[in-house]
């Protein structure tokens, strides 16, 4: 399965601050408004930048029509699409595409039918705001590069051989 159409929001970065945690994540969706879609059969995807006082859509992809058949080809091109984000909401994910998904470390998020993605993303943004939660603040971490002064915390607490 190939990748029908992407539309990638250009930004200069200029709502953001780079000094607060920003996430990206992604919405399994057909009208860009609602989670309306399986993630195996879905036909696109809402990527948007979410931040403690903001959002910003970032891209929507677009895939051909697909029938939740089992054919595990369909997943690659859809994981590679959401490769940056921490998390991709959509209505059901079957076992093979949540290990696929955690492979790539992305976190697939079940929610009902026909939530509003707007509702979502405030959501995230109190979450990141106040605290994230275990989820999201172990995505956070997994995407932070990792730094050698880890060692140097570790001395500073007394540890030794």
């Amino acid at each position: 399965m190939t990748l029908q159409r992407k539309l990638k929001i250009v930004s200069d970065d200029s709502t953001s601050t780079g000094a607060t945690t920003a996430i990206k994540v992604a919405f399994a969706s057909a009208d860009r408004k609602h989670i309306d879609q399986h993630f195996g059969a879905a036909e696109g995807f809402v990527l948007y930048k979410v931040w403690p006082t903001g959002y910003e859509l970032l891209e929507v992809t677009q895939f051909g029509r697909l029938d939740m058949d089992g054919n595990e080809d369909k997943l690659g091109t859809k994981i590679e699409v959401l490769r940056d984000c921490v998390a991709v909401y959509c209505q059901a994910v079957g076992a093979s595409a949540i290990g696929q998904l955690r492979a790539a470390g992305v976190h697939p998020i079940k929610v009902a039918p026909q939530t509003l993605i707007s509702g979502l993303l405030r959501e995230l943004q109190v979450e990141l705001r106040d605290g994230p939660s275990a989820w999201l603040a172990r995505a956070i971490e997994q995407r932070q590069p990792r730094t050698d002064d880890r060692f140097d915390a570790m001395e500073s607490e007394g540890w030794s051989e």
